[in-house]
């Protein structure tokens, strides 16, 4: 016979069967642990978040609809247009100074004077081999004129001696023809007179040969001559260098030389600035490398007035994340301007138009134009957010996405916010 199973047993009934005591313990415990919850919900909730930075330590800027003006403002500083370096030729010690740093000085003005005693004894070395040689030279051409001298004289014999000759010849002839001297006789006289012919064309040719010899031995002995000579000017203009002269007008510059000082050949000693021309050397940051270039125009205000420039050379060598370019003044200079003298340039990089604005800030490099931490609208806090920048000023940066005009920005550097994506701005 089948077993009929037990009626299923409720919910109520379970409770009805549970001691009383457990059930009361069972309900506290869950009491305790959704209070712990909510508890935990609402801390969390309370508790700040994000790196917590003061206000007083950041700087914020809104976006404003505006003008950008495409140009940046440079310090740089007044320089001669032309310079010449002055160096010393030649090593020496300092005898004489006749000129002080600072001073105007004309083309030709002695400036100082070297000693070097090797210098002087090896131009009077030159100076003793030169008239040595000048002395062989001469005695040389005395005894080649004895030479010529005696050729000649033997020359002059030898022609009357032909002269003879063919005279006699000739009356041997008539009197051969008459019958008063024999054939051998004239043939005797016929002779001599082609050994007199013979005599004198050898002289001839060995006089012309002497005389070559002569000539060639006495045009190396000029030419030898000729090359003490140069040398002997070479050391006498090197003695010479050791009185240092102005090579132009101008004035000194860096020029600090004493008496008995020991100077090096090559050694910059100063140099000679032009008073009446400038130009202006200024160091740019590397972030407008590609956009200034030679021909970029600019100005510079002084006492009221605009002087208009133009970018003259650009050095692209970067150094301390700067580069330098040389300004030159298109028209006329400032009338008081000195070496040296700072001037603020503004320099233009291109047209200027209608664009969202920033002021210039150090969070322009920091987040490589990529994003920037805006600003809630509570003010409390300050979240990253991609954005991107265009051209810069030195006032201003261009907003090309991300941003919306009356948005806040914090517009100082980001170094010290390490990665953070959300920044708690607290007073």
């Amino acid at each position: 016979m089948d077993q009929i199973p037990p009626p299923a047993v409720t919910g109520a009934a379970m409770d009805e069967t549970l001691p009383p005591r457990r059930g009361r313990r069972f309900l506290r415990i869950a009491l305790s642990l959704t209070t712990l919850v909510a508890g935990s919900l609402l801390l969390w909730q309370m508790l700040p978040r994000g790196l917590a930075v003061e206000l007083r330590d950041v700087r914020i800027a809104g976006v404003e609809a505006g003008v950008f003006r495409d140009e940046i403002v440079v310090r740089a500083l007044a320089e001669p247009l032309n310079s010449i370096m002055l160096d010393a030729v030649e090593s020496g010690r300092v005898e004489e100074v006749f000129a002080r740093d600072g001073q105007t000085v004309k083309k030709g003005d002695l400036l100082f004077r070297l000693s070097n005693p090797q210098r002087n004894l090896e131009l009077l070395a030159r100076q003793a081999e030169h008239a040595q040689q000048i002395s062989n030279l001469a005695n040389l051409q005395v005894a080649q004129e004895a030479v010529r001298t005696d050729h000649q004289r033997r020359l002059g014999d030898l022609a009357f001696a032909l002269e003879q000759n063919e005279k006699q010849h000739a009356r041997n002839a008539r009197l051969a023809r008459d019958g008063f001297i024999s054939t051998v006789a004239l043939e005797e006289s016929q002779d001599k007179l082609a050994q007199a012919r013979r005599a004198l064309d050898q002289e001839r040719r060995g006089m012309a040969l002497e005389q070559g010899v002569r000539q060639r031995a006495l045009n190396q002995m000029d030419q030898a001559i000729r090359g003490l000579a140069s040398g002997l000017e070479l050391v006498a203009a090197a003695v010479d260098a050791l009185a240092v002269r102005a090579p132009s007008d101008g004035v000194l510059t860096d020029f600090r030389l004493l008496v008995g000082q020991a100077v090096r050949q090559d050694q910059p000693i100063g140099r000679i600035d032009d008073p009446n021309r400038f130009k202006l050397s200024a160091q740019v940051d590397e972030f407008y490398l590609s956009r200034v270039n030679p021909g970029r125009e600019g100005r510079v205000a002084q006492d009221g007035e605009t002087y208009p420039l133009r970018v003259g050379t650009v050095y692209p060598q970067i150094k301390e994340g700067r580069f330098l370019a040389e300004l030159v003044f298109t028209e006329r200079q400032p009338d008081v301007i000195s070496p040296g003298q700072g001037m603020d340039v503004r320099l233009t990089l291109g047209q200027s138009a209608r664009a969202l604005l920033l002021p210039n800030g150090a969070f322009a490099n920091d987040g490589g134009g990529a994003w920037a931490f805006v600003v809630a609208g509570d003010g409390g806090h300050a979240v990253r957010r991609d954005i991107k920048l265009g051209r810069r000023s030195s006032t201003q940066v261009e907003v090309l996405a991300g941003l919306a005009a009356g948005e806040k920005v914090i517009v100082s550097g980001y170094a010290s916010f390490g990665k953070a994506e959300r920044l708690r701005l607290t007073d």
